[in-house]
């Protein structure tokens, strides 16, 4: 009874029932309609016929007086078809016909009435129901003709019964249908459910099963599917983090350590504490660098921007960064160049774009600047609906294979784990691009690397006015 009461509860079955409901009263109204047409119809043949004989019969009077009326109708009273007729004297005596009275003898003239009726032969018998005219003739004798409609009444009955047997056959295939479409439905709904709740207990690996019959359900466990094999990722990135925070921080903090044990050893001088304390700075904000790159990281992936996006010149970015950095190149021995087409307006937050920017040119400095390599170049250039700030040099470059692993947090490479850094420049500089709907690519630079940080264009800048140079 449970499971009845369940089944009656789904949403399959309100809809079946439902569209049961409005089918039922559709068909009611459809034959309704068509039952109510047919009468018409059979009334208005009907009306025809007798309007047709009661013409002939009138010229019959016309001609040969109520004697050839008379015969005439005796006559037709004998003839097989249904049709009704009598005759009678002004003062309502019966003159000729076949049946023995009617009301409608006495009722308004050429109207199509229903009316019942009696034959000569059963007048003790149950009265009979036709539809019927009444025509006064010149010398007040009346005449009326009709015809017989019990036939009408036995179609009807059949209509009705047939609408019934109909409307009960629908409601049970109508039931039974609903709730075998909701029995199946439910079935889907508890293997789904019964999979979700496996996913709960933290089985990950589960999938939602989909069917070939490629209908809302197996859409939502498409989706769903695709969520959690997103979902999947995001844990295993997030595992990957973890262990990368782990490895990669514990060579500061145990050297943090370690200098301060050194410190708290023996006897030092006022000097030898002023460099053992200065050490341990130096690895704090280190530290503190880590955790604020990862904190603006999380930032820019939660949209979080500061003061928020505005209009900005990206070549002017560009340019700014690339003479910030132009001390430090000289000072590796190595040359900055700078190619920063000005006026190319993006909507964007000017500190995070030249943070991201900052950290490309100090990752080519610090990686890609060694032996002969000796030159950074940054571009800046318009590419369709796009601004592309491309940062290259000629140093060992990455390959192909792990481009993807250097765009992950902490995602150093074996050959660049003996250098300075935290793994984070990169990873912060997509984060960037990608709160401003661009992207970051790594490319061959042949050799060396070119990253290139995109943005949507936004337009060229506004001509200036005489005030403006003014």
């Amino acid at each position: 009874m449970k499971a009845l009461a369940k089944l009656f509860r789904t949403t399959a079955f309100k809809l079946s029932a439902a569209y049961f409901i409005l089918f039922a009263v559709g068909a009611v109204l459809v034959l309704g309609s068509v039952g109510r047409n047919v009468e018409i119809v059979l009334d208005e043949q009907i009306s025809r016929s007798i309007d047709a004989e009661i013409q002939t019969l009138e010229d019959i009077y016309s001609e040969g007086g109520l004697l050839q009326l008379s015969l005439s109708v005796a006559r037709r009273a004998r003839a097989p078809g249904g049709m009704i007729y009598l005759v009678t004297t002004p003062a309502g005596e019966f003159v000729g016909g076949n049946i023995v009275a009617s009301p409608a003898i006495g009722g308004e003239e050429r109207t199509l009435i229903e009316t019942l009726y009696r034959r000569h032969a059963e007048a003790s018998s149950q009265a009979h129901i036709a539809l019927a005219k009444l025509v006064i003739l010149p010398d007040g004798f009346r005449l009326l003709v009709g015809r017989d409609i019990e036939d009408h009444r036995v179609l009807r009955q059949i209509l009705s019964q047939g609408l019934g047997a109909s409307l009960f056959w629908l409601a049970m295939v109508g039931t039974l249908g609903g709730l075998y479409v909701a029995y199946r439905m439910l079935e889907r709904v508890d293997e789904l459910s019964a999979t979700a709740r496996r996913i709960m207990w933290g089985d990950l690996s589960e999938r939602l099963q989909t069917s070939e019959a490629g209908d809302e359900l197996d859409r939502l466990a498409e989706n769903l599917n695709a969520m959690l094999a997103r979902i999947g990722q995001l844990m295993q990135g997030l595992r990957e983090v973890s262990d990368n925070i782990a490895h990669d921080l514990k060579t500061p903090l145990t050297r943090l350590r370690n200098r301060a044990e050194a410190a708290l050893r023996g006897e030092k001088s006022p000097d030898e504490y002023r460099a053992a304390l200065g050490a341990v700075l130096d690895e704090s904000d280190g530290l503190i660098r880590t955790f604020n790159a990862l904190l603006m990281i999380a930032r820019a992936e939660a949209g979080h921007v500061g003061d928020g996006m505005s209009e900005v010149d990206v070549g002017e970015i560009a340019g700014e960064i690339a003479e910030l950095y132009e001390p430090l190149a000289e000072e590796l021995g190595a040359r900055l160049e700078s190619e920063a087409q000005k006026g190319l307006i993006a909507r964007g937050n000017r500190e995070l774009l030249a943070q991201a920017l900052g950290n490309l040119v100090d990752n080519a400095l610090k990686y890609g600047v060694g032996g002969d390599a000796r030159e950074v170049r940054v571009t800046v250039r318009r590419a369709g609906p796009l601004i592309e700030i491309a940062v290259a040099d000629h140093g060992p470059g990455v390959l192909p294979e792990d481009r993807e692993k250097a765009l992950e947090r902490f995602g150093r490479l074996e050959s660049s784990r003996s250098l300075p850094g935290s793994g984070l420049g990169l990873a912060l500089a997509l984060a960037i691009a990608r709160l401003h709907q661009g992207n970051l690519r790594l490319e061959d630079n042949a050799p060396g690397l070119r990253v290139i940080f995109s943005t949507p264009w936004l337009r060229a800048p506004l001509p200036e006015t005489p005030s403006d140079r003014a």
